[in-house]
């Protein structure tokens, strides 16, 4: 669910013209981490708390936080912002 939601948003939310966004998959024996990479770094992801219960956007990252262990942001040279979500392996989190 959550790389359903990375390249739809960085689209929205990120986009430059004649940018691309970039995708990251990084799996390691304790988690999958996902990067979204775009041009839009004075843009700083933060969730809405207050999203419209019948609107069709603005729980995306409400989404991230709940599900991966760990979300944030950092900056990307030269200009541009890379979020991530990391999430624990299913056998890293019960230690089979």
């Amino acid at each position: 669910m959550i790389n359903r939601w990375a390249l739809p948003t960085s689209s929205t939310h990120g986009r430059v013209r004649g940018r691309n966004a970039r995708l990251a998959l990084t799996l390691t024996f304790a988690a999958l981490r996902i990067e979204v990479t775009d041009a839009r770094g004075e843009r700083l992801p933060a969730p809405t708390p207050a999203a419209d219960a019948d609107g069709e956007s603005g729980r995306g990252l409400l989404l991230v936080a709940s599900l991966a262990e760990a979300w944030g942001c950092e900056p990307h040279h030269p200009g541009g912002r890379t979020v991530w979500a990391q999430c624990a392996r299913r056998a890293a989190r019960t230690g089979r």
